[in-house]
């Protein structure tokens, strides 16, 4: 068995022992029991300046190469989201034409005719994210000037999305976050961008642990009143809505709202700490899933849906449960820098050539995080090739001083 030294909480080391790969199969037919995307990272150029601030220069051939192993496994790509580093690195020069190329990705998967994803269309293989990003939020000007811009920045980046082929996701937004005085705002906004889109949505609800700058949205920091206003908004434009993502961590709620949306209005989860339960169900509702943890854990997590798809649900549901402690673990308070731990087990795997981040976020989390990251990974069975993982992460515990 492959071993190496691990650091301790105590300053100290201790030996590991890898327990051997795990063999996840591959769909040969595509999933329908649950609709899943992965919220797919970005990889940049292992020699760019990837440091807070700077353009954001892609790896174009690994980037677009972990979309294709995504698809491969059946799951569909949320793209050009906050796991994407939107507003942490990745600026709106680099989404456009991230969008674009998964679009023409997309086709490309449709048009050959995989197995996993037969009959299935560019949007139901990728969403992609339009939000305000391209906005300088502190020239930002107040009342209905402000609305006014935020309505044109959201025009802007839906036109790119749909353009290119994907399903829309409205993103939250800074921008609409600091210029809106109140519920009514809100509602003008996204009712005025519902009322144009030609073909259904998904409405995104990002909580704060996520992105503090998103405090009080829908009009409140209480999560109930908010709740309302959001509704209120779905039941007025179900039509346009073809689901809701939440991420607010917060499992009880979700099981509330979920029972409250409109009949054909699909809530895809992203909580990443209880998924398991929230895809599984209660006896009349289930979750589909938009989380950034299946970017980590994409081949146990298509494995598990097609145990769902088979009849077996006690059998995904185990599955799912076996990757939970690796989910709370990368979406760990600052939950914020968990894309941290999605890259470095995309280097583990040799998904990318380097563990080098946008915005300089590779260093978002500590040596200590990432030796957790590892052993986690390790026993979910989700080091692909644990030799290789091991000299990976050998390697870079030795240029971090662990055991020198």
């Amino acid at each position: 068995m492959t071993s190496l030294i691990l650091p301790t909480n105590d300053g100290g080391t201790r030996e590991y022992r890898l327990q051997a790969a795990t063999s996840w199969a591959k769909p040969t037919v595509p999933l329908t029991a649950r609709r899943a995307y992965a919220a797919a990272h970005v990889i940049p150029e292992v020699a760019a300046d990837n440091t807070p601030g700077a353009p954001a220069q892609l790896d174009w051939d690994a980037t677009l190469a972990y979309r294709h192993e995504l698809w491969s496994y059946g799951l569909g790509v949320a793209d050009a989201m906050d796991t994407a580093q939107r507003g942490m690195g990745l600026d709106w020069a680099a989404t456009q034409q991230l969008i674009k190329r998964t679009g023409a990705e997309a086709a490309s998967v449709v048009a050959a005719g995989n197995a996993a994803v037969a009959g299935k269309s560019v949007r139901d293989l990728v969403s992609c994210g339009a939000g305000t990003d391209q906005l300088d939020i502190a020239a930002l000007p107040e009342g209905a000037a402000g609305i006014q811009a935020v309505i044109d920045a959201y025009r802007e980046q839906i036109a790119v999305v749909s353009e290119a082929g994907p399903k829309v996701i409205l993103m939250a937004s800074r921008a609409l976050a600091k210029v809106a005085n109140g519920a009514d705002d809100y509602l003008h906004v996204y009712s005025t961008l519902l009322q144009e889109v030609d073909q259904p949505v998904i409405l995104h609800w990002l909580g704060t642990m996520f992105d503090p700058a998103l405090a009080g949205y829908w009009g409140s920091d209480d999560v109930s009143v908010a709740t309302e206003t959001f509704l209120s908004l779905i039941r007025e434009h179900s039509d346009k809505v073809d689901g809701v993502k939440v991420s607010l961590l917060d499992a009880s709620h979700e099981v509330a709202l979920r029972a409250n949306l409109p009949e054909g209005v699909r809530l895809y989860t992203g909580d990443d700490f209880n998924y398991p339960e929230l895809i599984d169900g209660d006896q009349t509702h289930h979750s589909d899933a938009l989380l950034g943890i299946f970017a980590a854990i994409y081949p146990a997590a298509s494995v598990a849906l097609q145990k769902y798809d088979a009849g077996q649900g006690a059998e995904g549901r185990a599955i799912l449960d076996s990757t939970r402690e690796l989910g709370k673990h990368i979406f760990s308070a600052p939950t914020f820098y968990y894309k941290t731990g999605i890259a470095f087990m995309s280097w583990l795997n040799g998904k990318q050539p380097g563990f080098q981040m946008v915005g300089g976020l590779h260093s978002g989390r500590s040596v200590l995080h990432l030796a957790k990251t590892f052993e986690l990974a390790d026993q979910a069975g989700l080091l692909r090739d644990p030799s290789l993982a091991a000299f990976r992460m050998s390697d870079f515990l030795r240029i971090n001083g662990v055991g020198a």
